[in-house]
């Protein structure tokens, strides 16, 4: 029972491909372009192989674009 929730909260921790490029301004195909180059890595869907990326990676990446974005103002 415990395996089957945790299992759970990592899938609910995970973003499609759709999201993860909504939170970061850039299109899907750049995030399949990235990982395709190892620049960041999705994780698979183990049923239907699609696309998964940690939200804490996704929101950490965000924060670094965005102060990038102020220093170079």
């Amino acid at each position: 029972m415990f395996a089957a929730m945790a299992r759970e909260a990592t899938i609910a921790d995970l973003l499609t491909v759709k999201a993860a490029a909504e939170l970061l301004g850039v299109s899907e195909q750049t995030l399949r372009r990235w990982d395709k180059a190892g620049k960041l890595r999705a994780r698979r869907h183990p049923m239907n192989g699609y696309r998964l990326y940690p939200r804490n990676v996704v929101l950490n990446l965000r924060r670094q674009i965005l102060s990038e974005g102020r220093a170079a103002r």
